[in-house]
């Protein structure tokens, strides 16, 4: 009998954007359109990319945010895609924007909102989206980030 072994991908990262929004902090969801549900950025690394190049380049395309500050949030988010057998393992990234930054969204979300902690993990449906949100919280908004986290993108 042979034993079939389940596929991981990590060719995707991902990105939590946050700004001070009125004077508080919030993180941006964007509400897809594939799926209907609320998210943060990602997308797929293309070409020689590296992981820190892509995402970068996925939040210019997904909400003209021009990345000037980009931390590795030593965290991987991580599920299994049970329709197509394949295990997701991917890096999260922290985009601290300037304050009240402005968001132009393309064709794959229908609507943004920039929100705390607890409205993120009320609007999600993935429970290593919530995972995700709090330790971002934690080290980025609670705490400040280590500078040994930050991505020189120069």
């Amino acid at each position: 009998m042979t034993t079939q072994k389940i596929p991981i991908n990590t060719s995707i990262v991902s990105g939590v954007a946050l700004s001070e929004i009125d004077g508080e902090m919030k993180m941006l969801l964007m509400k897809r359109v594939k799926g209907g549900y609320w998210c943060h950025v990602a997308g797929s690394i293309e070409g020689q990319e590296k992981g820190w190049q892509a995402i970068v380049r996925e939040c210019f395309e997904e909400t003209q945010i021009t990345v000037s500050e980009l931390y590795n949030a030593q965290f991987l988010e991580q599920f299994f895609e049970a329709n197509v057998n394949v295990i997701q393992i991917i890096p999260v990234f922290v985009v601290l924007c300037p304050p009240n930054q402005p968001i132009t969204l393309n064709e794959e979300h229908t609507e943004y909102r920039w929100v705390g902690l607890d409205e993120a993990k009320a609007l999600v449906p993935f429970p290593g989206q919530r995972q995700v949100y709090d330790h971002v919280w934690t080290y980025f908004v609670d705490n400040a980030p280590s500078t040994q986290m930050k991505v020189n993108i120069s």
